[in-house]
């Protein structure tokens, strides 16, 4: 009998106007065979090898400058996909873990059989180089090793994503894209929503690593695992994925869900997770690595799952208490978390009326809002927060210039009013006002009011 504790807290989905997803929420009947692909380089990927290995999987092999080398991409596509047809399908983007490859799902995680009859695109991307310990699912603080630039959030969010959007029909759109991953993966999955919350309406970690610099006991294991992959598995120096622990520790929790975890708010966010302690699905004796690992990362989901409640964020959560770090466990937690998230994708939440979120990026876009800083500080965290139609709020040093969503009036002009001081701002052709704000020496939060004069 399987030993679990599952909670479940939920949001009131909204429906979203003109997105189709028959039988998102159960299999579907048989369709007929899955016509062929071609795909075709775009977004800084090339397109080096398509193999076509069954009527719903393909193995590719990619090259970009933001790696250096090529590495693959598995995608399953639903049964009956043509695409020479209007029909469009959401994705789930699905890590593999530390030491893995984009083949693990398919060959050890029963992903093709788990997504049949579902109409959902799978992609299955290369998160390390050829089975080494992964890149971390960040743009390494140290570009200049044997392995290479490893852009890796560069290559997943910033290509990869609107590659598969310009190659296949998909929903390209909040809505229609969800991110999981395990281990490794669960962390980058997490990492990536918190990140980018405007790209990902749902977000997966089996067995992941959701806080690695919030929690300062979590955060010391999460250094010293890290720290050892990169020096024994990828052979490189310990600090050149995130940098100094202590030098570069503002970057550390700028990639650390736990610390954005604010920047979660709305999205479906599930967390699967054991003790180590052998469960029903373990044969023989246990692998002490797999009962050690499982242990590491039961702490970092718990700490996780604190920091979620604490700020009112819901999740499922799923400790089941007996499992080890392998994946009969992962394989059984795709098959309950499928029908759930295809049950999201046909009823996605709205984007928040009022915008937060935060970043140590100097330039970043969320939302529709678009934030550029000139600052002395490389990284230091800035903070949108309440962001309307009729202003903002922005924690920050420097020079800020912030562009908003499309909400004006095109040729209209509008006075914004910041600390007592009006300037006038006339809206592009577009309807976004752009306004730079006073300059501040040292991190300072700053109300901006936007009325139409």
């Amino acid at each position: 009998m399987r030993t679990r504790r599952l909670i479940t807290t939920t949001l009131l989905l909204t429906g979203t106007p003109g997105l189709v997803l028959a039988g998102a929420g159960r299999p579907a009947a048989a369709a007929p065979t899955t016509a062929s692909v071609r795909f075709a380089d775009a977004a800084g990927i090339r397109v080096e090898r398509v193999q076509r290995i069954d009527d719903r999987q393909y193995a590719i092999r990619v090259g970009t400058a933001a790696l250096g080398r090529a590495v693959d991409v598995r995608v399953l596509l639903p049964a009956g996909y043509d695409p020479s047809k209007t029909a469009r399908y959401p994705v789930l983007y699905l890590f593999h873990g530390t030491g893995g490859r984009a083949s693990d799902w398919v060959r050890k995680g029963g992903a093709e059989a788990t997504t049949a009859g579902r109409p959902l695109i799978t992609v299955m991307p290369d998160a390390g180089f050829d089975g080494d310990g992964g890149g971390w699912f960040t743009d390494w603080a140290d570009p200049g090793t044997k392995l290479g630039p490893s852009r890796w959030e560069t290559f997943h969010v910033g290509q990869l994503v609107p590659w598969i959007d310009r190659n296949l029909r998909t929903v390209a759109a909040r809505r229609g894209r969800a991110v999981a991953g395990l281990s490794q993966g669960g962390f980058g999955a997490m990492s990536y929503a918190a990140r980018h919350p405007d790209m990902f309406g749902s977000a997966t970690s089996f067995s992941g690593a959701p806080d690695i610099a919030h929690d300062p006991l979590t955060a010391a294991g999460a250094y010293g695992v890290i720290s050892y992959v990169a020096a024994v598995e990828d052979g490189v120096p310990p600090d050149a994925v995130f940098g100094s622990r202590v030098a570069d520790a503002v970057n550390w929790r700028g990639h650390d869900p736990a610390t954005l975890a604010a920047n979660l708010r709305g999205t479906r966010l599930s967390l699967y997770t054991a003790t180590g302690l052998p469960g029903p699905l373990d044969q023989g004796v246990p692998d002490p690595a797999a009962v050690g690992i499982e242990a590491l990362t039961h702490q970092s989901t718990l700490t996780f799952h604190r920091r979620i409640q604490r700020l009112g964020i819901p999740s499922r959560f799923d400790d089941y208490t007996f499992g080890t770090h392998t994946f009969p466990y992962w394989a059984r937690d795709l098959r309950e978390e499928i029908g759930p998230l295809m049950s999201a994708f046909a009823h996605p939440s709205r984007p928040p009326a009022r915008v937060s979120y935060e970043s140590i990026d100097r330039t970043w876009t969320q939302w529709g809002w678009t934030i550029s800083l000139d600052r002395r500080a490389p990284r230091e965290f800035s903070r949108l927060s309440g962001a309307t139609s009729a202003g903002f709020t922005l924690r920050s040093s420097g020079t800020a210039t912030v562009t908003t969503p499309p909400s004006y009036r095109p040729g209209a002009r509008y006075t914004v009013t910041v600390g007592g001081r009006r300037v006038t701002a006339t809206a592009a052709a577009s309807g976004r006002l752009t306004v730079t704000l006073p300059p501040n020496p040292r991190v300072t939060t700053v109300r901006a009011e936007i009325a139409r004069r």
